[in-house]
């Protein structure tokens, strides 16, 4: 097969600005529901299967199912060997993308397609994507997100550098790839001085929205103004220093200095230009964090009302003032409007012994599952370890029964796979047990093992579909 390489110059990508996998959509692709103008054609359904990403033997497989509730699969004779990837993303049943992230370096991302014979195909071209610490998918676009340095020719007089949104669009209908034309800015973002970057990208209402995370001051924010907005001069650093996602520079204010209020930006389209903001004093920040990646945690629920959940992780921070005093909690945006709730806030500490989650995702209805922490964030330790169901109408969260010990879980899949009401997560364990899909029901928070995977790890689960048009 021919393979295409496409590529964006890092400077035009300083120029121009640049972790969910998204759950795959349930609904088929059928006339008028697929983004493309079919001039009085029909879409029929060929054949379906479920896609199970893998590691076997220090190889990566895309490994083919019948069924993810029973049964075992191996890599013999089965599935297509690939690279390995950060997140895997089931684009509808159509598409899965491999995004590779490299800090510092390009990482090589492709796709893949259900092909006639029921197998999965690599597509013809792979792409040379940047740096990204969130993600989503918007119309016929998986976007990528992060905050970082724009060019020289924005720089104050100090020589600093501003911070500017970079993001990157994989348009999967037209096999494309391009970053943003236009400068977008993530300093003073909130009105505050402070930069910050983006958690998770939701498609909802013909809108996008997304959590603005404040970063705290970058060398460029520090000096603005005359330095107006560092509220704690002790904090801005003497000297660079620290390693990966917590490094930082001399001169800059590292984390935010306001770690008790949330923002939700609500952007027009995806050139993320036209924006409203709004903010609440009910949670911290709403995102899940693990290193240089900001989990999603603002999803929708059939209904149309979105839910914004905060980990409360501001709880993590050395400093007493950059600590946050709300605990881990939901509040909501109802469908049609473009304020918060007044109304609904869930304290979910109260519901859990004081142990706030990684990640969460919505699975039907009002039905969300949250991945939680097995201790308090105030304690050291800490690991993702128990899986949760939480009910937005009710404010109610279960934990989920049937799944193995916490004691013996060592990883999950990146992101679960959601299918007439169910959802199924990937789980691997210590206990010599092979890797299993299990299927949890939310309406009564009850696991049961499923499908398992001869494998050391398995990554993603997903579904595709091969169509033809007539």
């Amino acid at each position: 097969m021919k393979r295409r390489l496409l590529t964006v110059s890092c400077a035009a990508v300083c120029m121009c600005g640049f972790v969910l996998t998204s759950c795959s959509e349930d609904d088929p692709v059928t006339p008028g529901n697929n983004g493309d103008n079919n001039n009085g054609t029909s879409t029929t359904e060929v054949i379906s299967n479920y896609v199970v990403a893998a590691s076997v033997s220090n190889a990566n497989y895309l490994l083919t199912a019948d069924t993810l509730t029973e049964g075992t699969i191996s890599a013999k004779n089965n599935g297509l060997t690939t690279e390995s990837g950060t997140q895997w993303i089931f684009y509808q049943d159509k598409y899965l993308y491999r995004l590779v992230y490299n800090q510092g370096n390009a990482g090589v991302t492709s796709s893949y397609i259900l092909n006639a014979a029921g197998k999965v195909e690599e597509r013809d071209n792979t792409y040379e994507i940047k740096r990204f610490t969130s993600y989503g998918t918007y119309k016929n676009y998986i976007i990528t997100a992060s905050a970082g340095d724009l060019s020289q020719a924005y720089a104050d007089e100090n020589g600093y550098l501003p911070k500017g949104f970079l993001f990157s669009y994989l348009d999967v209908e037209n096999e494309t790839f391009k970053t943003n034309s236009d400068v977008s800015y993530s300093e003073n973002f909130l009105g505050n001085g402070e930069y910050v970057t983006l958690a998770g990208i939701l498609e909802a209402n013909d809108k996008i929205y997304s959590v603005a995370v404040p970063m705290g001051l970058s060398q460029y924010g520090v000096k603005a103004e005359g330095g107006k907005y560092v509220i704690y001069p002790d904090l801005v650093k003497q000297e660079s220093g620290g390693s990966g996602s917590s490094s930082y520079e001399k001169g800059e204010l590292q984390w935010t200095q306001y770690p008790n209020e949330c923002w939700v930006a609500i952007f027009g389209d995806e050139s993320f230009q036209n924006k409203t903001l709004i903010k609440t004093d009910k949670i911290s920040y709403a995102c899940g964090r693990n290193k240089s990646q900001y989990y999603q945690t603002i999803w929708s629920a059939d209904n149309g009302d979105i839910y914004v959940f905060s980990p409360s992780y501001a709880k993590t921070m050395t400093d007493p003032r950059q600590q946050t005093t709300l605990p881990a909690g939901v509040v909501r945006i109802k469908a049609g409007t473009d304020t918060f709730d007044d109304d609904y806030y869930c304290n979910l500490e109260e519901q859990t012994g004081g142990k706030s989650f990684l990640r969460c995702w919505h699975i039907s209805d009002d039905y969300f599952l949250l991945l939680m922490y097995d201790r308090p964030l105030t304690e050291s330790g800490f690991a993702a370890k128990e899986m949760a169901i939480f009910k937005g109408e009710d404010k109610k969260l279960t934990y989920v029964s049937g799944m193995p010990k916490a004691s013996v879980i060592s990883g999950f899949g990146n992101t679960p796979y959601t299918e007439n009401g169910m959802v199924y997560v990937a789980v691997t364990t210590t206990d010599g047990s092979q890797p299993a899909i299990y299927q949890i029901d939310p309406t009564s928070a009850t696991a049961t093992k499923g499908l398992t995977v001869e494998s050391e790890q398995i990554s993603g689960v997903g579904k595709l579909t091969y169509y033809v048009t007539e």
